[in-house]
């Protein structure tokens, strides 16, 4: 049974998502609301999406056209991010729906639930970690794995796999694995590798993230609770990368300055660090 009034858009970059994984992503949607916008996006002149053919009738999903421009640059995602904005500002939709596991796509979830909308990803086991975490909820699609031609380097905690949970939403016998809402599960080495300041600073989009959330709090210079700091970061998971605690993590980064009042953390930004925050948000 869909729930009333809640409009749902699915967006497929067909070249980064198996179409045998799509029934089982429209059952989940089907729990949401109404998809009532199904595009796919891709060159469909080619071999590689020969798959896609075959189920687009069968689901009612419409085929976007994109021609490869440019050999070795993907122009499909440059017109599916165009498209879902036009879709933000011009149609009433509460949720968006993106099926692919491409990071490019990780500033406009972070746009979309910037705007207070809700953003399923479903993706597979490589899916990098801060696409992950910018969905509000993310769902693995099991058994697809698509080689990387120039894979970007990555801490070995962000090696991802499918964690085993249930979800009534799923079908019966379905390979498809969701990500709890609020925590972002990954394999991890055991114990934890804590992570020194050096490679948390490689970590793609981690200094951002921190450094927004403490922007959105207080103003420049401001000390404010890291509690209000982490109340921005809910899928944020610390142990990631080997600290325990948020007020952990963030001692690593030097563009921080963390003290204590009756046992509760208090942070801001350094002030030589403040310019290079605002350079770094713009």
């Amino acid at each position: 049974m869909t729930v009333p009034g809640l409009n749902v858009a699915l967006f497929i970059d067909a070249d980064n998502a198996p179409s045998r994984k799509l029934a089982g992503v429209l059952k989940i949607l089907e729990k949401i609301g109404t998809v009532s916008i199904r595009r796919a996006y891709g060159n469909w002149a080619s071999a590689n999406l020969c798959p896609w053919r075959k189920v687009l009738h069968e689901h009612a999903i419409q085929p976007i056209q994109q021609f490869d421009l440019t050999k070795g640059k993907n122009a499909t995602d440059m017109a599916m991010t165009i498209d879902v904005m036009d879709v933000l500002y011009n149609k009433s939709v509460d949720v968006f729906c993106l099926m692919s596991s491409d990071s490019d796509f990780t500033p406009l979830i972070m746009r979309l639930r910037g705007d207070g909308k809700q953003v399923y990803g479903f993706g597979g086991p490589q899916s990098p970690a801060p696409f992950i975490s910018a969905c509000s909820q993310f769902h693995y699609l099991e058994g697809y794995t698509k080689p990387q031609a120039q894979p970007l380097p990555a801490p070995a905690a962000f090696v991802t796999a499918a964690v085993a949970t249930s979800d009534p939403a799923l079908p019966e016998n379905s390979d498809i694995t969701p990500v709890e809402p609020g925590a972002v599960s990954v394999a991890l080495p055991k114990p934890y590798v804590k992570h020194t300041p050096d490679e948390l600073n490689a970590v793609p989009g981690l200094k951002t993230l921190l450094i927004d959330s403490v922007c959105k709090v207080g103003a420049p210079g401001e000390w404010v609770t890291l509690s209000s700091v982490g109340a921005h970061l809910p899928k944020l998971n610390v142990k990631l990368y080997g600290y325990p605690k948020l007020v952990q993590l963030m001692e690593q980064f030097s563009v921080f300055e963390i003290k204590r009042e009756n046992t509760h953390p208090l942070i801001r930004m350094k002030a030589k660090a403040i310019h290079g925050a605002h350079a770094v948000l713009a």
